[in-house]
């Protein structure tokens, strides 16, 4: 019994230290692959960065200023915009003004201004009626200043205006003309930027300083300083309206812009 007892220590004792080194080792082993999934893993107290935001950073935030009243609703807002208008210009502008669509007209032409082309149909004021009043025959000929003087009557309500009044609307009514923005296809672009840059694309219309030479291929003139025509409608616009008409815009375009741009 005695000798069976050494055998059973003789034989258990070393099991037991495989035994041991074994649980040993599946558990040192367990213990580093825990370690080194937590290495892997992020902290659960540690904050998460925030990935990057994509949307392009607002370079000209308009100081809004509260209306005498709730706006309405975009599709809505002719009637009160055209009062807001009225509060501005008086009755100067009703000859000229397209009632209809007012805010989304006027964001659709200003957007357009800096293109090679706008559409005619959503200017927010009617066209100019009449021809262009040139001088010369043959296939050559020159604006004059009976053309120019074409535009006096708008050129006296833009010299006119009180541009800080005009401003306090604009921001008044900003939520319209931004949602109008939006609905034409930015919906991460804030439209007071677009009328900045537009603005400063006008005041970089140069100056003729001879006549303005057109010429008539087909029913539209153009002009035949190439430099000219590859120009965009809105600068094309300020030159057909002539130097000193195109000044007076100028200025008030740069008081504009100094009431809305940072």
């Amino acid at each position: 019994m005695e000798e069976d007892t050494k055998k059973w220590l003789y034989w258990a004792i070393p099991a037991l230290v495989a035994v041991g080194i074994g649980v040993a080792l599946y558990y040192g082993r367990a213990h580093r692959q825990a370690e080194q999934q937590a290495k892997q893993m992020p902290a659960a107290t540690q904050p998460q960065t925030p990935p990057p935001s994509t949307e392009p950073p607002i370079r000209n935030p308009l100081e809004q200023a509260a209306p005498p009243k709730p706006l309405p609703d975009l599709a809505n807002s002719d009637p009160d915009t055209q009062e807001a208008l009225g509060g501005v210009f008086g009755r100067a502008l009703d000859p000229f003004l397209v009632p209809k669509n007012i805010v989304r007209n006027f964001v659709v032409t200003i957007d357009n201004l800096p293109r090679k082309k706008t559409a005619v149909q959503m200017w927010p004021v009617k066209p100019l009626g009449g021809e262009l009043t040139t001088s010369g025959n043959g296939d050559e000929v020159t604006l004059t200043a009976a053309n120019y003087a074409r535009y006096e009557q708008l050129i006296k309500i833009v010299q006119s205006t009180d541009t800080a009044q005009l401003a306090s609307m604009y921001k008044q009514y900003y939520p319209l003309f931004q949602q109008a923005y939006v609905d034409q296809g930015y919906p991460d672009g804030y439209f007071n930027d677009r009328l900045v840059e537009v603005i400063d694309h006008l005041l970089a219309t140069p100056d003729p300083t001879g006549p303005v030479v057109l010429r008539r291929p087909s029913v539209n003139y153009e002009f035949v300083d190439q430099e000219l025509e590859n120009r965009s409608a809105g600068q094309k616009m300020l030159i057909r309206i002539g130097p000193q008409n195109a000044a007076i815009v100028k200025t008030k375009l740069r008081e504009l812009r100094a009431a809305i741009a940072k």
